[in-house]
């Protein structure tokens, strides 16, 4: 520095300083993570994102079961649909129902969950079974609130349904799923869910829905992390698990 008439100012060689100092900082940055990438210990925080039903209906057992294996381990959970940003190190990995397009990511395919039509053995008893699709119009739907995807999806196979076949809306999944499980009406779930929920019965499985692809996601950088991938892998064979089982419960509708 320089000591002038308006105080102290930054000289040629304190600007080359800086700037030097403001790249070196973030070489450090970098180094944390690639750093990170080098741990070997199977211990320690991972961090994971998915969505708010896989977050809250799949997740806790599969934690569970790798809280078991690995006890070391302590599982951080973030709940949101939104696609969190792996790059600034917002999760260490994401659960994703959509393949993540930045090149610094790695994303390997995992599985599809199969969807279903179901409800509540509950509702069924009291308002009967549709025996075909065109049957929906005559039952309280339970759907999305903002979005007409379900309403165009069915739409497009020839069931006439509009908004306001949807009694109950909500654009939150969960309070959706518990809407359906809680008797509100015919609602569209995860065919693995419905599976292994005695109160709920699945219905019409010739109506063609379709499945959602199921992605995990990591940065490049911390793919040597043996504590991120044991994670990781140990993710991607209980997901497949978990989508495989979608035709083993009985209590499909017959």
């Amino acid at each position: 520095f320089r000591r002038g008439r308006r105080g102290y100012e930054l000289t040629e060689a304190g600007s080359a300083l800086y700037g030097r100092g403001k790249a070196v900082s973030e070489q450090a940055n970098a180094f944390s993570l690639l750093a990170l990438g080098s741990v070997e210990a199977i211990e320690g925080t991972v961090r994971i994102a998915a969505s708010e039903v896989v977050a809250a209906c799949v997740l806790p057992q599969i934690t569970a079961r790798l809280g078991e294996e690995e006890p070391g381990i302590e599982v951080e959970i973030v709940a949101s649909n939104q696609v969190e940003n792996l790059l600034r190190r917002d999760a260490d990995i994401a659960i994703r129902m959509v393949r993540p397009a930045q090149n610094e990511l790695m994303a390997r395919k995992v599985t599809d969950i199969a969807l279903c039509i179901c409800a509540a053995k509950s509702y069924l008893d009291r308002h009967g079974r549709p025996q075909k699709p065109s049957d929906l119009v005559d039952h309280p739907l339970v759907g999305f609130d903002r979005s007409d995807e379900i309403v165009r999806g069915l739409t497009a196979f020839g069931i006439p349904v509009s908004r306001s076949n949807f009694r109950f809306r909500t654009d939150n999944q969960i309070v959706l799923w518990e809407a359906v499980r809680a008797g509100n009406g015919i609602g569209i779930g995860q065919e693995p869910l419905a599976s292994r929920d005695p109160r709920l019965e699945k219905l019409l499985p010739e109506v063609p829905l379709p499945e959602l692809p199921v992605w995990l996601a990591m940065h490049r950088d911390v793919r040597t992390s043996m504590r991120i991938r044991r994670v990781a892998d140990f993710l991607h064979e209980e997901l497949k698990r978990y989508s495989a089982g979608a035709g083993s419960a009985a209590n499909s509708a017959r």
